[in-house]
């Protein structure tokens, strides 16, 4: 930037559609780079920005533009790159500049803390190191001079997991005894364990050599992979290639919890260069980790959604697991989707991408049509075991105990007595989906959602799944005062009436309730393992990637649930969820066996994944989306309400659908429609699509008409959003 210009563009985390102008006042300074952060005045309050862009000219006044107040940076903390993706998906996403940016940052860097280690880490002085037994110590003294001797570099938080307070630290600091270390820490893993690299099969190698043939520029290759097949040696060996490049590789998986056994692994293979960005870290592990991504220190960079953001100073690799995972689309704020910014994010930096699934999604199969991804397939597992056999149970033609079918209980006593692991699939938690008064009728309604209570026996609660809501059990009607009946099977239900069947059984329930923390989850997944664990009853947390060697019988207690769904991507969801859940059955040398309880065991869906056909419902599910237009044939922007009163909802967006109509070429208008679920938090939500074969068409319509709703009244009165490529309606 020329000296002479003083004019800056910030771009502020608030619900602006563009930056605002500031002016800088320090004459012998030059201005803050592109990519700081800044404090800025706006309204009555400060606020911490980005900065964009110098410009020489502003549209305002130049009385109505205020000064920057403080430089939190001196190096840019957004880099160009970063800094021009970020810019992207606000123009593309439709949202505010400020929040994009805002997202992308730790949060200690969005509360305007230094952009370095904000952990505090101490070392021993000479005097300190020349302490003996003869000075006058105290307890905590002793211990934390002992605990510096066998350690260069401890944190406070180390030291305080052993109960040495920071009080104790700051008085050792004051005499000289110790002090802060200015020195880089290592990231904390495990120790490796020795092992030799197992032996590739030849479609490991395949892949391999495919993948490198183009390491130094942009391609897309989607991995199908059976479970079991081995992807994720193929992960670790071409990250070992980038680390040998001294290149970085970006490892996006669904989730950080579900994947222990993945994390371990990689901690094992690669142990300090690794860094881990996900939500559950404390916001100075965040910081750590972001930091060791920025300095190029972490060559291997694993993270949900969000690590798509991460820093990438030698950037070589981006690998997206699970590519077909709906949780890599961000449901609320900024919505985005992390899988779709891979690929455009290793477009620019030239990198090759891998997109891996056993059931990838029909957009990504879709592009392989379209020449847009490269194909890579692995058909075989490791070992001997081979596909699993699925059995269809008709629910129809055999009793059943609490869902469980009578060929189903005989075939887990049967895996009991020769001592193989049982995996039972149901996707609802709780004791009973229903609380039932056969008297009246009446069943146990949440007054704050469109929804039904969920009955919790062993807490004596019921509680609405949707909205948090809870209440006391009770067991007589409150219309009629007979004694209701627990209608249906929720995991706890089952869990009970399998160790009612099968006592000397030792039986885990995996579920939002049993696996609330990550010591919880890690423990019984663990216990799974080491074959502490003789039936797992669990919900979709199941199907996420575990490698459960000693499952040799997989049970879905409930197929029908996906079956008749209102969205069109239903069926899609439903054959990969059983894919993924029946690819834990029979791992390495121990064939397995699959058994589906269904009412409607003839649905052609459920005929074609019996064969485990991936393929053919595949080109099955293309040809109807083909025939109805939907995705990946059009495209989909949703606009959404919510509102205390149904019609302020429904006139807001129907003020939008007819602005729409008015200025629309092609794009298809419909609704507004009432959400699938109308009613929840005592809110009525509702929603309106624009639908076109034409991208560019779509978000010009959408770019035309949204100034104009910015400036409804109405549009201040409910909370509205928009949602680009939208997973679900």
């Amino acid at each position: 930037m020329a000296k002479q210009s003083k004019l800056i563009q910030v771009a502020v985390p608030v619900p602006l559609v563009g930056e605002l102008d500031y002016c800088w006042t320090k004459s012998d300074q030059e201005p803050p780079s592109i990519g700081c952060r800044v404090v800025v005045p706006l309204g009555k309050t400060t606020k911490i920005g980005v900065v964009t862009r110098h410009i020489n000219k502003s549209n305002l006044e130049a009385k109505q533009i205020k000064s920057v107040q403080e430089v939190l940076d001196i190096k840019p903390v957004l880099n160009k790159e970063l800094l021009n993706l970020l810019r992207w998906c606000a123009v593309y996403y439709h949202h505010p500049i400020g929040e994009v940016l805002n997202h992308a940052l730790p949060t200690h860097l969005r509360k305007g803390r230094p952009a370095k280690y904000s952990e505090a880490f101490w070392k021993l002085t000479k005097k300190g190191i020349a302490l003996s037994s003869k000075d006058r110590l105290g307890k905590f003294q002793t211990q934390a001079l002992s605990l510096l001797r066998n350690a260069d570099l401890l944190s406070s938080k180390e030291f305080l997991a052993v109960g040495i307070k920071s009080s104790v630290l700051k008085r050792m600091n004051e005499r000289g005894w110790i002090q802060h270390s200015e020195s880089y820490p290592e990231i904390k893993t495990e120790n490796p364990i020795k092992h030799c690299l197992p032996e590739l099969t030849n479609e490991q190698n395949y892949c391999i050599s495919s993948v490198e043939k183009t390491a130094e520029d942009y391609a897309a290759y989607l991995l199908q992979g059976v479970t079991g097949s081995g992807k994720t040696e193929v992960y670790m060996r071409l990250i070992s290639k980038q680390i040998q490049r001294k290149k970085q590789s970006l490892l996006l998986v669904p989730e950080i919890g579900l994947t222990p056994q993945l994390i371990k692994r990689l901690k094992q293979r690669f142990r300090s260069c690794l860094a881990i960005m996900h939500s559950g870290l404390t916001a100075n592990e965040r910081l750590n980790a972001w930091n060791d991504a920025r300095s190029g220190k972490a060559k291997v960079i694993v993270g949900t959604r969000s690590a798509i953001f991460a820093p990438l100073s030698e950037a070589g690799l981006i690998i997206v697991d699970e590519e077909h995972d709906s949780s890599y689309k961000q449901q609320d704020g900024f919505k985005y989707s992390a899988r779709d910014l891979a690929v455009l994010r290793a477009q620019r930096l030239k990198i090759p991408i891998v997109l891996a699934s056993a059931t990838p999604s029909l957009e990504s199969v879709y592009n392989i049509k379209r020449g847009r991804y490269k194909p890579l397939k692995m058909s075989r597992r490791i070992g001997s075991a081979g596909k699993p056999n699925i059995h269809l149970i008709n629910m129809n033609l055999h009793a059943n105990r609490r869902g469980l079918s009578t060929p189903l209980i005989a075939a887990i006593e049967r895996n009991l007595l020769a001592h193989q692991q049982i995996l039972l699939f149901l996707n609802r938690r709780g004791f009973a989906p229903v609380l039932l008064c056969i008297e009246c009728g009446s069943v146990e309604e949440c007054n704050r959602c469109d929804a039904r209570m969920t009955l919790h026996a062993k807490i004596g609660q019921l509680r609405c799944h949707h909205c948090g809501l809870t209440r006391g059990l009770k067991w007589r009607c409150s219309s009629c005062a007979s004694e209701r009946i627990a209608v249906g099977s929720g995991t706890q239900r089952v869990t009970d009436e399998l160790q009612s069947l099968f006592p000397e059984a030792r039986i885990a329930r995996l579920d939002r309730d049993t696996a609330n923390s990550k010591n919880r989850l890690e423990a019984i997944l663990s216990d799974i393992e080491q074959g502490d664990v003789d039936i797992v009853v669990g919900t979709q947390m199941l199907s996420k990637g575990h490698d459960f060697p000693k499952v040799t019988l997989v049970g879905v207690l409930n197929a029908d649930q996906g079956l008749f769904g209102t969205d069109f991507r239903s069926s899609e969801k439903l054959a990969q969820m059983l894919i993924q859940v029946a690819g834990r059955a029979g791992r390495r040398d121990k064939p397995g066996e699959v058994f589906v309880q269904s009412h409607y065991p003839n649905h052609p869906l459920l005929k074609s994944l019996s064969t485990q056909d991936y393929d053919s419902f595949i080109e099955l599910a293309l040809a109807e989306r083909k025939l109805s237009s939907w995705p990946p044939f059009s495209h989909l922007i949703v606009w959404r309400a919510e509102a205390t009163n149904r019609k302020v909802s429904q006139a807001f967006l129907e003020r939008v659908a007819v602005t729409a109509r008015k200025m629309n070429g092609n794009t298809l208008i419909l609704g507004p429609a009432a959400a699938n679920m109308e009613k929840r938090g005592n809110r009525f939500r509702a929603h309106l699509l624009f639908q076109d074969t034409t991208r560019a068409d779509l978000h010009k319509l959408t770019r035309k008409i949204l100034p104009l709703v910015r400036m409804w009244p109405e549009a201040r009165r409910v909370r509205w959003s928009i949602d680009v490529d939208p997973i679900e309606l």
